[in-house]
């Protein structure tokens, strides 16, 4: 096998001998197919990557559409949100379809397969059908109404789609093979009778197609060349080229390419869970406030949180494809929105715990403009203005009366950076009746200042401390996100609910204060607060109102927890 062919994932290989085996390249066309009954998760991001990345590799068409066959579960809000998401990601879809649009074929080819013997419908309850089919170790048997005429089967079925039948009390089945060791091929039902109004196509229809019924022949129309899905649906291949095939005797004039199914390895990342279900649950029972709360696996969650497409994209990359199922570390998420900002977000400065400090040498009426570097990581970042002042504002962590040696940030009797500023020593203390440190007393050395080239601000000092002028402070809301759940694998314990997983301290709302410069920061826009970690502006923020979402840390903390 040659280095090149070595390179290429599997999916890829297999488009290669397609063509290599005489497909023609225009014929190539994929599909990324959601139901619209819930938002995207990162789960998603990879089966949109592979579709979407193949049609880019091969310069192919892809189309985005929605597997819409359930009114009971399905809404317009989560179509916007599916076509929001995808484009926010970066990707282009050459036409949006839904299979909806299809009903009248399908129903057209459904009647063709009764015609053919190979369709009947049952009236019998759930329960019988259930029985009859056996078990994975012992085959199925017919059940009364297997063998039900053409005649009586085009009659009950047209009376089903003309809503003259109850829900429950009679269902379309395909006849393939009640002794197949493969469960889904005995008689899988194709219709199920649904008197609910559809977001699209109102109550015109009452009769609702199953999914593998519509799935492998929406492909078909769409003529979709490689309809690629997760391995759950490995077993379902089978049934899947028997109604293709089947279509295909009588179609192909119209249709003449018949889609192959191809499946890989879903993303499943730990600390997270990705059932729709579970997450409407947190949704439902107010544990998140929505969808896209920034704790949410969802992509509106993620990219609410201040998570780029960039470092989606990079991680779904990273994740590669693979035709085995494993559990991926969240971990390499967060590495990756990390080396996103680290190259694209200004540097600021914020005090999330701040205790105030005192220059007492600093004159009290003086102030002045200090220049800061933007992000030293792109040259073409520009600078800002800082504004310094006497009192000044430091995290509380970052001071002690006494520390070790390793404690390299301020204390009594020692001497650190103010980061673009000057060099400080802490003298003394202020306390409230309760022992708590109010005011942090210091001198600075005026010959320190940042840039200004002299002997003594190069001398050689431990500890940089971020700080925030009091007089010049802007007060805004943090709100400081941890990981949802506290277990790797919360959706996995057979005696626990994933509930019971739930980190009490996934949220903190902090009130800060931030410099001046933020004051204009918009919705959206993503910064690293120096030696804290990357934050973005939220949805809910307003000049009067800041509000600050913290998408990351500068380091992972779980990393240390987990030791």
């Amino acid at each position: 096998m040659s280095e090149e062919k070595k390179s290429l994932n599997f999916l890829e290989q297999i488009v290669e001998e397609d063509l290599a085996n005489g497909m023609p390249k225009e014929n190539l066309r994929f599909r990324f197919p959601p139901e619209p009954n819930g938002y995207l998760h990162i789960g998603h991001t990879k089966a949109i990557g592979i579709s979407f990345g193949l049609g880019e590799k091969y310069s192919a068409p892809v189309n985005l559409r929605f597997d819409d066959t359930n009114p009971a579960k399905e809404e317009q809000e989560y179509v916007d949100a599916i076509k929001r998401d995808v484009s926010w990601l970066g990707y282009q879809w050459e036409k949006e379809c839904y299979s909806s649009d299809y009903f009248q074929q399908l129903y057209d080819w459904a009647v063709q397969l009764i015609k053919d013997g190979k369709a009947y419908v049952d009236n019998q309850s759930s329960e019988a059908m259930a029985e009859q089919k056996g078990t994975p170790t012992e085959s199925g048997v017919a059940g009364p109404n297997r063998d039900r005429s053409i005649e009586e089967n085009l009659d009950l079925f047209t009376r089903m789609k003309n809503g003259e039948f109850e829900e429950g009390s009679h269902v379309l089945r395909a006849k393939i093979d009640m002794a197949s060791p493969n469960m889904l091929m005995r008689d899988p039902i194709m219709y199920r009778i649904l008197k609910k109004e559809h977001h699209r196509t109102g109550s015109d229809w009452v009769i609702y197609p199953m999914y593998d019924w519509t799935h492998g022949e929406s492909d078909y129309i769409e003529q979709i060349s490689h309809s690629l899905c997760s391995l759950e649906f490995k077993p379902h291949r089978e049934l899947y080229n028997w109604f293709r095939d089947n279509v295909y005797e009588y179609s192909q004039s119209e249709y003449p390419l018949p889609p192959k199914q191809r499946e890989f390895s879903r993303l499943n990342l730990s600390y997270t869970v990705m059932s729709k279900r579970k997450l409407m649950k947190l949704v439902g029972e107010g544990i998140v406030s929505g969808w896209d709360d920034p704790r949410m696996p969802t992509i509106s969650g993620l990219r609410r949180r201040g998570y780029t497409p960039a470092a989606i994209r990079s991680f779904v990359d990273t994740v590669g494809v693979s035709k085995r199922e494993n559990v991926i570390d969240v971990a390499l998420l967060e590495f990756k929105i990390r080396e996103d900002l680290n190259k694209t977000a200004n540097r600021v400065m914020g005090v999330l715990d701040p205790v105030k400090v005192v220059i007492d040498n600093y004159p009290e009426d003086q102030e002045e403009i200090l220049i800061a570097e933007n992000n030293p990581e792109d040259e073409n970042a520009g600078t800002r203005e800082v504004p310094f002042s006497r009192e000044i504002y430091i995290e509380r962590e970052d001071f002690r009366e006494e520390a070790n040696k390793k404690f390299f940030r301020l204390k009594l009797g020692k001497e650190v950076r103010l980061k673009n500023a000057y060099f400080i020593t802490a003298n003394s203390v202020e306390k409230d009746e309760n022992g708590n440190i109010t005011v942090i007393h210091c001198t600075y050395d005026p010959l320190t200042k940042s840039g200004s080239g002299t002997e003594e601000s190069k001398r050689k000092v431990k500890g940089t401390l971020h700080w925030v002028s009091v007089k010049h402070a802007v007060k805004a809301e943090v709100r400081a996100y941890d990981r949802l759940f506290s277990d790797e694998a919360p959706d996995s314990h057979k005696d626990k609910d994933f509930m019971a997983f739930l980190n009490p301290n996934s949220l903190e709302k902090i009130t800060a204060y931030v410099e001046p410069s933020l004051q204009t920061a918009k919705i959206g826009d993503r910064f690293q607060f120096q030696r804290l970690g990357y934050f973005n502006v939220d949805d809910d923020s307003t000049p009067e109102n800041l509000v600050f979402n913290k998408t990351v840390g500068l380091r992972d903390n779980w990393a240390k927890k987990n030791k």
